[in-house]
Formats: C-alpha cells, structure tokens, sequence
C-alpha cells in the first residue's frame, strides 16, 4: 500500500481498499448507506471519513479497515498512516495562528478565525482547559468549577454537551482534535505557551529577575510587555465558581504583583511624580497591599510630600489592624522611621542585616520518578493561598520529593525558602510549636527575644512577602496550623506520616500522597545507584529485587546501598537473603535504622485499637480486603481504628470500603502478633471467608448442598448480600484473596478449611469463569483432603478437579480424576455423587469424540438422579443426553428430551439450567436449518446468562450468535456479538476462549 501522510491520503486509502474489497467478493462496492447499516454510524460521517473531511477516531478507523478485508500487517501500516495524518493536521494550525486569550473577555482564535463560544459556561469551560493546557482536567473539578460543590443531577450530562459544542466551535475555527477525552478528564492539547497566562507569567517572572539583579529599565520592558497580556478582568465573561473562582483571584493577584514591580522599577528610574496618581488608583482597590504602600511613601516622600507619606502608612495600619489584627511588616516599620526621620536616602531594600533565607537541604542523590506527584505539586502554582501535604508511609522518599519539587521551582519565591524539621514522626520528641515559631522568627531577622513566639509576628515578617515554606516530618494539624504563611504569594508544604485532613477546614490543602514506585521507576533508581553494566548482567534479579523492596524507596536505597558497598558481590546473593530470612532485618545497615526502624515509629504512634487491628490484619494473605473483614478480626466496628490506620498511611484504601497495605508494612505487622493473637486471626479469617463462601453459594447455586456448615453464632460481619449481583461483584473483589486463603489454612493445619471452601466457591467458578485459578484451587482442596484422610472430602475434590480439567480441555486428566471420584462415590453409597460423576465423565468423552460411550454413560446418570428424585441431576442429564442425539442427528429425541428439560429447569426456577437449556436447544435448531428459531433462543439465554452473572458461558452463546450472524452476511451485528465475547474472554482470562472468539472474527475478513 501507498505512503502517505495526510487526511487526504488516508481517504485515498480507505477508497482504494473499498474496490479491493468489491473485487475479491465479486460484486459492487460497498454504498456508504451499506457500511452504516453494518456499522451503527451516520451516512454522512462515513462519508466524511471517505472523503476526507474528517478523521475517523481510532476505534472507528479499526473497526473501518477490518470491515474493508485489510490483513493485519496491512492494519498496522494504515494504523501508521492514520497517525501521520493526525500529526499533519495538528501541524496546519502552525504557532501564530491560533492563540487563547483568558486575561479577559475569554477568546481562542485558530487558522479559521475566532471561535464561536456560547454563554458563560462554554467560556468558564474553555478557560479552565487552557490554564492547564497540555494537562488533563477531571470531570469531577470541571463539574465543580462550573456548577459549584451541589452540582444539579443533570451536570454530567451538561457537562458532555458543553464538551461536544467547545470542541465543534475548535473544530470551526480551524483548530480540530485538540480538545481530547482522557480516561480521568480533558485535555486541551496545545503548547502552555499558546495560552496569553502561560506568556504574561514568563515576561512578568523575567521582569522580576531583572528587578532583582538591579536592572531596572529592562524590568519595566518586561514586565510592561506582561501587563500588555490583560484586556480587561481575567475570565471577564465567563461564570467560574469554586476552585475556579481562585483560580481568577489567583490571577488577579500575578497580575497586582506585576503592578507592584512596575512601580517599584519605575520609581528607581526616578518617576517620583508620576508614580503617585497611579499607586493611589491602585490603592483604592485594594487598600492593604504593603509593597504599593511603601511605594507610594517613597514617592510622596521623595516628592517633597513627607506628611502625606506619614498619612499613608497610617491608613494602612488602620486596615490591618480591623481586617487582619496584624501591624505592618518590620520593612514597612523602618521605612515609616526613616520618613520621619526625613531620610532621602530610605528604600524598600532594608538594612543589610534583612536576610533572605535560603534554608532548603541537598536534594537526594539518584531522585528518580514522582512524574505524577511533580505534576499535582506544579498545579499548585496556579492556585492561590494553597497548602501542599505530601503523606506517605515513612521511607517513602517525602522528603526527597519535597526537597526536589522546592529546588525546581525557587525562582517564582524570590524572598526565600524556609525549611524545619518538625520531627513529628514520634510524639516524645515533637517540636513544639513555639519552638518552631522562634525559629522561623529568627530565620527572617525577626529577634525572637524581642517579638516572642508570636503567631503574629510570623504573619507580619511574612505578609507582602514571597517565601516557600517546607514544614518536615509533621506529625498534627496542630503542629501547622500557627505556621502557615498569611498571603497568597508564599506557599507552605508540609511533609508528613499522616493525612492531616482538618487542615482542610480551614485552609485550601492540595493532598499529595505517596505510595511505592512504579517497577520501571524502582528498576530505574536501582539502573542509578549500581550502574547500567551491573544491572544488565542479572536483569532478571535486578526486577526480583526490586519486588522484594516493593517498591518502597528507602528499602530500594538500602538495598543498593549494601551491593554498591560490596562491587563485586551478585544481585542473586542479596535476593536470596531477602527472600530466605528475615527481610525487614536485611533491610537494614550500619549507622541507619532501617526500614523495621521506620514503621516502628509509626507503629508505637497507635491506639490500642488500631494497633491490635493492625497485627491482625497482617495475618491476611491477599492483597486486599474490606472493612467488614476487618471487623471479623477486630471483634468490634472497625471503623475509627482503620481511619486512625489509613490516616498513618499504614493502610490505604483502593475502593470505597477496601484496604490493602503495603508489601513490607504486612510483614512488619504480621511479625508483631504473638502466636496466641495470631491463631486468634487466622480463625477469624476463615470464618469469615468461609460464611461467605456458603452465602454466595445459597444464592448461585442451592442445588450444591453436600457441604452444610454449621455456626454457633450467625456468620461474622459480611456485608449486606441480597442477590446474585451483589454477592458475585463481592467475590469478583475477594477472588485474588481465595487461593491464598486456602493455602494459608492448610499450612496451618486447617484442612477442612481448605476442601470445604474449595467445594463452596464452584458455584462462583461456574458463573464468572477463572478456570486456571479454580484448578489450582481444586488441587489444594484435593491435598488438603488427603492429608486429613477424608473419603466425603477427596470425592468431593476430585470430583470438583475433574470438572475444572474438563472446562480447560484436559480431558484425560479429567477422566482420571472422575472415575477414581466415581469408585469413592460407590464406596460410600453416594448414589448422587455417582450420577455428577457420570455425566461429567460422559462430558469428557464427548469432547474426546466418543460419542457412544458419552450416551451410556448420560443414561447412567440419568437412572440415578432419577432414583434419587434429584430434579437438577435429571436437567441436567436430559440435556446432555440431548446434545449427543443432535450430534447424531436424532433431531426427534433431542427435542423430547430437551423440551422435558427446559419445563423441568423452569418448575425449579433454576436459570443456569434455564439458560444451558436455551443454549442447547438454539444449536439442535440450527442444526435442523431453523436459523430463526435458534437466532430466539440463543437471544433468550443470552439475556438469562448476562442477567445472572455467567460471563463464560454469555461468551459462548455471543459467539453462537456471532457465526449464525456471520453466516447470514450480517457482519455488523457478527463484529458487536464476536467484540462482547472477546471482551468477557479477557475479563475471565480464557485464553482458549479468546482464541476462538478472535478466530471467529478473522471470518468478516
């Protein structure tokens, strides 16, 4: 196929494959009436995409050319193109035509001209993606920015209609495809600096450091050329409420500040005169703004006008003291001397012993990764008056990011950086907060013996000024609260083991919270500290280790640390004491604590409560787990003691109501139980998974009743379960939990645990799918059931392991593990046992092709659930012993015995069976040539098994649909069924199942 790289080539393309695919069948060329009909989408957008006005989206395009026959290397080229295309199209909108304008009336204009926006939303919309071009912006902040914090039931539907109507006003305008969808928000995708914000904030940050190197003239150029950005109030037209309104105010205040230094640069080029008009306009706006006040007594007094000055400095004294109970900052006092004083030569640079802190630590070596935390910090530069708290476990690299994030951004601080270690990770040894007072005073040349431990001397030394504030290690609101900077032009971050959310009453916090590295960001600071060469000669210990760390960094550093001590030891070695021993304690060193050290700290910071909660939930071996388990292992509503260990950061919590801890922070809490607590925890753990196990049994599948349990007590702390969906999406949750929890009671000795559990959760198994996991839990049911020397327990496994071999293929394994079932079942007289036995001995055989023996031994099973009058035994025969009557073309007896089996599974009201039923009965029809009449019963047991939760077998019957679909030219509908059952395929992980789903759709071509 043909280069290419534009829309229009791409459109050539697309045409030329149409008439390749025209000749390979034959006929004529597909009408784009025709492709609709097969595709679901509008006549006039295929024709756009033909001829070349429009770009199809990427899952269109891909769906377009497996429609048009393209092979798959030949997808991937047209792939290719299609992004070239993109590529070409963003590149026509060149920088210089197109630009937004949000200091102001909100404007964009593109190749084409203004764009058209409608009302105050569409406008607040626009602006806010432009603050943060190239960023996505969540629906949820978009929401609030536009309807407040009680948004209407409608926003969200709203909300897509404002996108679709910017986006085709962008797309008018000759700027198409740059507001994009992101999985989390929007994104406009222009340059930061195609927005007039992103350029006022670069001239006025130039101007400022020209002001402070003394330059003055090129100041008031640069800072003049930012001001010219503003054509009236920012966001002028526009509706913006909640953090979008700070977002204005912030903006506002850039551009006051802006203003400050104009007139501070002009008044050292000598504009005396000329500058008191203009300050006092400015004045009368906003009357408490230090810096202009000190301005305007620098003018008036250099003007002659020396009582006028003294009059000013009054009226803002006046202000403070009603509005903000504060004097004036110690600067603005000594200018106020000096103007009584009448000294000419006063100005705003202060005696030489005014300091400029610069109190920031090193950063750490090797800083790797934190791309998405960086990125949640720089938002914050767009906000006024914010407060950053990065929490995390201790060791979790808080400091260093801080430390690192600080270091990046000093420029827009020009006053200085303050920095105190709070050491609030042990309450014994906390600072107390005068004590961090006095030393905050003392770092801006305040004397701490003449001010006091005064909260609002801090504010004063602060107020007008440009500082960020780096609080360590805080361990309480409390400890904070006194600390935070008066104004919006400093920024306060504090770094600590807790949340600390009733900052947030009081204050804006923007929560940034740490969690482990990524494995390529662990692997990489491994790359860093040990060499490229090193790694590369054991890259597969290199990634054990790093898994071994988890991830935490302060474990990663260690962990690097002793292999850079000792060149020439193997990374082998070390995984091998991390993974035999005690890991904790080999993660420690000489003259460090170690990673044991650190969350001991924490640890001893805890309740009773929440201590006792937090041995015993690391006694749990899954990966997560939810607040009612938690309350089975606490004995008591565990609410507060989660919250106490979530706010600690010992746990998190993925999901409303779900917990996982960290990899190490388990295994620290579970060597802090002792044996008798332990025990204790383990009962209460497979109590609760075993309650569980027997409810969604109940509820899926009554029929399997050959494990009944029996409770002192009614089942521990489950939450609400009303229904088959509920109590599957449960399980969907606990399922990586499963097999762990099995293994676990069985290497403790609890075997029956371990069987009875197993033979419980089948009925999940059956509906959901996850046939490898179910085998490996059938096989430690078997173990378990042997070791305890149980016949009911080892027929019942092997019964259940050769189900799960049948399910994934292996039928001879299945037949093996079945007929030795099948001789226990005899033994102990289990007349019901045998006949599951047998039919699922006679399943192996027909999928073996042994379809006489498969009959006798449906019949088999049949004459027992009859004799034993077992109603869903006898369903299920009858629709076996159907299936090989279709596959023998006896059409007459498999309907007989398939109308006696739906009425039979109806009578029950059982719908798995129901939907089997259905399932069987579409096949015989179609065997028989009646494709309606399949096409409605596959119709109704795709409703039952997509109603009850069945994603394997709804798979299976959307593939049945699929191939009748295909088979009738309808490849439409064929592509939709064949996409469900690919998509429930890999949901389930069916391997065997997605290949022949994906072979079913190689079959449109």
């Amino acid at each position: 196929m043909a280069d290419g790289g534009t829309l229009q080539d791409l459109a050539r393309m697309l045409r030329q494959l149409k008439r390749r695919d025209a000749r390979r069948r034959g006929g004529t060329e597909l009408t784009y009436r025709a492709l609709a009909a097969r595709t679901g989408w509008s006549n006039g957008i295929i024709a756009h995409y033909f001829t070349g006005k429009t770009l199809p989206p990427t899952d269109r395009f891909d769906t377009l050319v497996r429609l048009l026959g393209a092979s798959p290397a030949e997808q991937g080229k047209l792939a290719t193109l299609r992004d070239r295309a993109d590529e070409d199209r963003r590149q026509q909108a060149t920088p210089g035509t197109h630009a937004v304008r949000l200091l102001g009336p909100i404007e964009v204009t593109g190749p084409r001209g203004r764009a058209t926006l409608v009302g105050g939303r569409q406008r607040t919309l626009l602006g806010l993606l432009g603050l943060r071009a190239g960023n996505p912006v969540s629906h949820t902040r978009l929401t609030e920015a536009l309807w407040g914090e009680r948004p209407p039931r409608t926003a969200t539907a709203s909300l897509y209609s404002h996108i679709a109507r910017v986006r085709q006003a962008l797309d008018d305008c000759g700027l198409p495809g740059v507001l994009l969808t992101r999985d989390s928000g929007y994104l406009l995708d222009l340059r930061a600096d195609d927005v007039d914000v992103a350029r006022f904030h670069d001239d006025a940050a130039r101007g400022s450091r020209a002001l402070a190197r003394g330059a003055a003239k090129e100041a008031v150029a640069h800072l003049l050329d930012g001001l010219a950005h503003w054509r009236g109030e920012a966001f002028e037209d526009a509706e913006p409420t909640g953090w979008a309104a700070a977002e204005v105010r912030r903006l506002t205040e850039a551009r006051m500040r802006c203003l400050d230094e104009l007139w501070d640069a002009r008044l050292r080029l000598g504009e005396h005169a000329a500058a008191v008009d203009e300050i006092e306009r400015l004045l009368a706006a906003d009357p408490g703004r230090e810096r202009l006040v000190a301005l305007l007594m620098l003018a008036l007094c250099r003007s002659g006008r020396h009582a006028d000055a003294v009059k000013a400095y009054q009226r803002l004294r006046g202000h403070l003291a009603e509005h903000l109970d504060v004097e004036p900052g110690p600067q603005l006092q000594r200018l106020h001397l000096a103007v009584l004083r009448r000294d000419t030569t006063a100005g705003l640079d202060g005696p030489p012993d005014a300091p400029r802190p610069a109190q920031l630590p090193a950063v750490a070596g090797h800083f790797t990764g934190r791309e998405p935390e960086e990125a949640a910090l720089d938002a914050l530069l767009t906000r006024s008056g914010s407060i950053a708290v990065v929490s995390g476990p201790g060791g979790m690299g808080k400091t260093a990011l801080a430390v690192h994030w600080a270091r990046r951004v000093l420029d827009r601080y020009p006053d200085g950086q303050l920095f105190l270690d709070l050491r609030g990770h042990d309450p014994a040894t906390a600072m107390p907060t005068h004590e961090a007072l006095g030393l905050l005073l003392r770092a801006l040349g305040v004397s701490a013996d003449a001010a006091g431990p005064d909260p609002g001397a801090y504010r004063s030394a602060l107020h007008e000024r440009r500082m960020l504030v780096l609080l360590d290690n805080a361990g309480s609101a409390e400890q904070i609260a006194p600390l935070v900077p008066p104004n919006a032009g400093s920024l306060l971050v504090v770094t600590s083991r807790h949340q600390l959310p009733e900052l947030s009453l009081d204050h804006d916090v923007a929560a940034v919270r740490l969690d482990a590295l990524p494995q390529a960001d662990a692997a990489l600071l491994l790359r860093r500290v040990l060499g490229g060469d090193r790694v590369d000669r054991e890259p597969e210990q290199a990634d054990r280790l790093a898994d071994l760390c988890g991830g935490h960094p302060l474990a990663l550093r260690i962990a690097a640390a002793k292999l850079a001590a000792r060149p020439l030891r193997r990374l082998a070695e070390l995984v091998a004491e991390l993974s035999a021993g005690d890991r904790l304690d080999a993660l420690s060193m000489p003259g460090h604590p170690g990673v044991r050290a650190v969350f001991t700290a924490t640890y001893q910071t805890l309740s009773p409560a929440a201590a006792a909660l937090f041995r015993r939930l690391g006694h749990h071996p899954g990966p997560t787990f939810t607040t009612q388990l938690a309350g089975a292992l606490a004995g008591q509503p565990p609410a507060s003691a989660l919250d106490e260990l979530a706010a600690a950061h010992l746990i998190t919590e993925v999901a409303e109501g779900r917990f996982r801890f960290h990899d190490l922070i388990r295994l620290y809490a579970l060597g802090r139980a002792d044996p008798d607590e332990a025990a204790t925890a383990r009962i209460a753990l497979f109590t609760w998974y075993l309650a569980l196990a027997e409810v969604a049994n109940q509820l899926l599948e009554p029929a399997r009743d050959r494990v009944k349990l029996s409770w002192q007590n009614p089942p521990p702390h489950l939450p609400p379960l009303p229904d088959t969906t509920r109590v599957l999406t449960l399980l969907d949750e606990e399922r990586p939990s499963l097999l762990p929890i099995a293994r676990l009671a069985a290497a403790h000795g609890d075997d029956r645990v371990t069987w009875q559990l197993t033979y419980l959760l089948a009925s999940y198994y059956t509906h959901r799918g996850h046939w490898t996991h179910y085998t490996e839990l059938c096989r430690e049911g078997l173990a378990a059931a042997l070791h305890l020397d149980d016949p009911v327990g080892e027929r019942l496994m092997r019964s259940g392991l050769g189900v799960a071999y049948n399910v994934t293929h292996r039928h001879d394994d299945a037949l093996e593990q079945l007929t030795r079932a099948l001789e226990l079942m005899r033994e102990g007289g289990d007349q019901r046992g045998q006949g599951m036995a047998l039919n699922n001995i006679a399943h192996a055989h027909s999928q073996l092709g042994r379809l006489t023996a498969a009959r006798d031994a449906f019949e088999q099973a049949l004459d027992l659930h009859t004799a034993d009058d077992h109603l869903p035994g006898i369903t299920l025969a009858l629709n076996n012993i159907a299936d090989i009557h279709t596959r023998l073309a006896d059409f007459p007896a498999a309907f007989t015995a398939l109308r006696r089996a739906l009425r039979l599974a109806r009578d029950l009201g059982n719908s798995h069976l129901e939907g089997a039923v259905l399932q069987n009965l579409g096949e015989t029809l179609l065997a028989t040539g009646d494709e309606d009449a399949a096409l409605h019963h596959f119709g109704l047991a795709l409703a039952i098994r997509r109603h009850s939760g069945e994603k394997r077998r709804e798979a299976e019957t959307a593939n049945a649909i699929g191939l009748l679909h295909v088979s009738r030219g309808d490849h439409a509908s064929a592509l939709d069924h064949f996409g469900r059952a690919l998509a429930l395929s890999r949901e389930i992980d069916d391997r065997r199942l997605q290949s022949t789903t994906l072979a079913n759709m190689a079959l449109l071509g």
